[in-house]
């Protein structure tokens, strides 16, 4: 799913969407591994000799066992078994990562943390620095839930590289591979203690320091879930995630590396989501660590609906469907009963249609792909259009034309044109027509 962003001048910030067991615990045998005495990583107990390069069945087992080790270790918090699982030779600064990294998942509840090994695809690790008896490089994925938020749980790739020293395997690093093209995954975890705030219909994952945003955010985060409830006919979980980042470069982390972090105010994403099935995992807002804090209470409320209204219809919403349309929809719930009127909302809008009349056209893809003032516009139009559509044929009647276009996925012009028949009566000439006729009305 590509992200699209949008910077809506009355807001003074930007917006963008993503249109994205518990285990028993078992420590390592007394034999194998004793914990360092400076409290590192489990080293071996005595010389080893190189044990023979063991078939591939036994090494999947023995890394799948030492990684079931690993998640045991985060949902028992035990430190110790936790470092045991890294390898005794790997760099310190490795090690000293991953202690930080445990530390910082203390204060995560997790319903599910588990890895899932795929030893059929395997890179070619030849030419990276060897002093183990074997390397290995399988793919891996991080299992995990949020207790509060996460109804299933999400996958998340991981590029480990995995070490033998005698008959036993070790977590070597997990950014060795990134040259590969297998990159590791990073969650908040991955950059400061995180403190979780729980509310009815959610949680709130931040850092130390953030606690006057957090507030904000628990206030507003129910209300705005029963908002988009309240429109939104399809059952969905009415559980949400919002993160709130550090960094800049914490929340590219979060969204992709090649999306404007600087010039957003949030992003809806998605791990995984099957539209016939109607499910969809790992669903997260993730907020900017320093435009949301800018934002005045009505334009967070604003913009948290907006956002939360993509998640809610996100089962219901094939990729490439129309951006005017998913867009227009978002800010119609978010803005529904903000008391903004079109002319506040939609400055840019308004200014155009006195001075050049009304567009003679739907706003095109392309637009939301752009920057200032023609995104700005893009946005307005679409919001609208939703207003539109909503005041002269009924809500029912947006969220049926919502469901069937943004259903469908990318389809032909007569074929966007039989919809809207079915749906409003008239087809995009004729959609185009009742909306000029509107915006000349509202906006005079």
């Amino acid at each position: 799913m590509q992200p699209r962003a949008r910077f809506r001048t009355w807001l003074g910030a930007a917006v963008a969407v993503a249109v994205l067991a518990g285990l028993a615990l078992v420590s390592f045998p007394a034999t194998t591994t004793a914990p360092a005495s400076n409290g590192g990583p489990g080293a071996p107990m005595g010389a080893v000799s190189p044990a023979p390069h063991v078939d591939e069945a036994s090494r999947t087992d023995a890394v799948d066992d030492m990684l079931r080790h690993r998640a045991q270790a985060v949902l028992a918090h035990d430190e110790q078994a936790f470092l045991a699982t890294i390898d005794p030779k790997a760099d310190p600064a490795f090690v000293a990562a991953q202690r930080r990294l445990f530390t910082n998942l203390a204060g995560v509840p997790f319903d599910v943390w588990s890895y899932r090994l795929h030893a059929d695809d395997t890179l070619d690790v030849v030419g990276l620095p060897d002093d183990a008896d074997e390397l290995w490089a399988p793919a891996v994925d991080l299992r995990y839930a949020l207790r509060g938020a996460d109804l299933t749980p999400t996958d998340r790739a991981m590029g480990y590289l995995f070490a033998r020293h005698g008959d036993t395997w070790y977590l070597r690093s997990d950014s060795a591979l990134d040259t590969l093209g297998r990159r590791t995954w990073r969650g908040p975890w991955d950059f400061a203690p995180c403190v979780v705030s729980t509310t009815e219909h959610g949680i709130v994952v931040s850092h130390p320091g953030s606690e006057p945003m957090v507030e904000r955010l628990v206030r507003e985060l129910d209300s705005s879930v029963q908002a988009v409830s309240a429109v939104w006919p399809t059952s969905w979980s009415q559980r949400v995630a919002l993160l709130l980042p550090d960094s800049p470069a914490e929340m590219r982390a979060l969204v992709g590396p090649d999306f404007p972090v600087e010039s957003v105010v949030a992003v809806a994403v998605a791990d995984r989501v099957d539209n016939k099935a109607r499910t969809v995992a790992g669903q997260r807002v993730v907020l900017s660590p320093s435009g949301v804090r800018a934002l005045s209470v009505a334009s967070l409320r604003i913009v948290l609906r907006h956002e939360i209204t993509h998640l809610a219809a996100r089962a219901d919403t094939v990729d490439g469907s129309p951006t005017w349309l998913l867009e227009g929809f978002a800010d119609y719930v978010g803005y529904r009963d903000s008391g903004v009127t079109l002319a506040e909302g939609a400055p840019d809008l308004a200014k155009r249609v006195r001075q050049d009349g009304p567009p003679t056209a739907l706003p095109e893809d392309r637009a939301f792909k752009s920057r200032g003032s023609e995104l700005d516009l893009a946005y307005q139009q679409s919001w609208s259009l939703a207003r539109y559509v909503a005041d002269r044929y009924g809500e029912n009647t947006l969220i049926a034309m919502y469901r069937r276009l943004a259903g469908a996925g990318p389809v032909s012009a007569s074929e966007t044109d039989d919809m809207l028949r079915e749906v409003l009566g008239v087809d995009r000439g004729g959609l185009v027509a009742g909306w000029q006729s509107y915006l000349r009305e509202v906006l005079k």
